[in-house]
């Protein structure tokens, strides 16, 4: 038995059944995020995951926001596997929903909103629905690969990412190089030194920004599944395309390229891929 999350053959999942599943991960993921809140800006205890090997934080926060969405799921879909960052892979039916509580712990810890809740449901090749969530502001990002959506204060609209095709035109956004191999931050800098304008910071915002067309470009290493899958069908839906660096299915995380449309894509991929 596998202890993570790994590729199987696709299990089919209907329209309705992926209305129905992303209709209740909007409600886990708002569930888990009123949980989270009370720790935000409280100065709660950060705890190193990596204690003597570096720094990986996690607060009780991002526990507290897993065991909401983990009891959720275990009650609605007993059936279905859970692999989340903070409490691991619990194997199901094929079907494994995937849990990042709070996606950018460093910005939560500092007190900015660059964070959110991540939630996804993969079918064994790619995640088929997703949401992220920033409570603090009540922002909802969805998507379920062909549509995607935002929602907040009660308003609903459409998600689209923007039409700049250029890289010289691009607005590019990464959280940061410092994790970067030497080989990746010099892949990453052909790309950033072409486009208009790089901004450092953002985490699984960035990916929303990317759906609503605020940017063009968002680049990610060091990944893992639980940072990346929910953010893929929100993405996609909205027109834009989710790789890795190779052009390949980054559902398992790694290197990740996100653009706003296929033209850009390839023209990223082709400045990352020169040595």
């Amino acid at each position: 038995m596998s202890a993570t999350l790994e590729f199987t053959p696709a299990i089919a999942v209907s329209a309705g059944q992926k209305a129905q599943y992303l209709h209740f991960a909007q409600s886990a993921a708002r569930a888990a995020g009123q949980a989270i809140l009370p720790y935000f800006r409280s100065g709660a205890q950060v705890m190193n995951k990596l204690e003597g090997r570096g720094f990986d934080p996690v607060t009780l926060a991002d526990q507290a926001g897993e065991r909401v969405i983990r009891a959720a799921i275990e009650e609605s879909y007993p059936d279905h596997g859970i692999f989340g960052e903070e409490f691991g892979f619990k194997p199901g039916n094929g079907l494994t929903w995937v849990i990042d509580p709070i996606d950018g712990t460093r910005a939560f810890m500092t007190g900015m909103l660059h964070w959110g809740v991540l939630l996804a449901l993969f079918d064994g090749e790619r995640p088929v629905i997703g949401v992220l969530y920033q409570p603090y502001t009540d922002e909802l990002f969805s998507g379920d690969n062909e549509t995607a959506w935002f929602e907040r204060g009660g308003q609903s609209q459409s998600l689209s990412t923007s039409v700049c095709e250029l890289v010289e035109d691009a607005c590019l956004s990464t959280t940061g190089i410092d994790w970067l191999a030497s080989s990746e931050q010099r892949r990453f800098k052909q790309l950033s030194d072409a486009t208009k304008l790089t901004k450092l910071g953002g985490d699984c915002y960035l990916f929303g920004m990317l759906a609503m067309g605020s940017l063009d470009l968002g680049v990610e290493a060091g990944l893992k599944a639980y940072d990346i899958q929910a953010l893929m069908p929100i993405v996609r839906g909205a027109g834009g395309v989710v790789t890795d660096w190779e052009g390949g299915n980054p559902s398992l995380g790694g290197t990740v390229l996100a653009s706003a449309n296929e033209a850009l894509h390839a023209r990223a991929l082709a400045l990352l891929a020169r040595s």
